[in-house]
């Protein structure tokens, strides 16, 4: 039997399920209002129209964990807090393939998993073997360009040095050509 009256589409009760374990009721609608979702009247999602819609059919509401997890996943903001850095360096890491982020859907926003591995990546004074950009672009005689996608392709490391007059990225070099000619 069908229900009568309004409805909100299947589709929107779907990804609302999905939403509501990671996110907030405000957040909801406003991801639902991106993806262009309607209420069942036809109208834009409010926060109270989210909380009523996911009470009416049963889907739990959010609830953030009271103590940070190993892994913890953060949104851009709580992430660049940790790692010492401006939003905006996040942004462009993620554009750049640098650091891994996740959505649950597309225009939900970005989370950051905050594992040990990422904290190591920006560090206040880079250690021997990292090298400016500049200075590895030449080491390698390659564009500036090819270096960041070896980086993004796993082929060069790379560290954000985050601290004083020197500040930027800094690429691991290894000399492939030692050991040529000399035995």
């Amino acid at each position: 039997m069908k229900p009568r009256g309004l409805h909100t589409d299947e589709d929107t009760i779907s990804l609302l399920r999905r939403l509501a374990v990671h996110y907030s009721d405000d957040v909801i609608a406003g991801i639902l209002n991106r993806h262009g979702r309607k209420t069942a009247t036809g109208e834009r999602f409010t926060a109270n129209q989210v909380g009523s819609l996911r009470r009416y059919r049963n889907i739990p509401r959010y609830d953030p964990p009271a103590e940070p997890l190993t892994a913890e996943v953060v949104p851009i903001r709580k992430a660049a807090e940790i790692l010492g850095v401006y939003p905006s360096t996040i942004h462009r890491w993620l554009n750049d393939g640098f650091i891994a982020g996740e959505q649950v859907t597309a225009g939900a926003p970005w989370q950051i998993r905050m594992t040990d591995e990422l904290r190591a990546r920006f560090v206040e004074q880079a250690p021997s073997g990292y090298l400016p950009m500049l200075e590895a672009t030449m080491k390698l005689g390659v564009s500036r360009q090819t270096v960041l996608q070896r980086v993004k392709r796993g082929e060069l490391k790379a560290l954000l040095v985050t601290r004083g007059r020197r500040k930027g990225l800094r690429i691991k070099v290894i000399d492939t050509q030692a050991g040529l000619f000399h035995e």
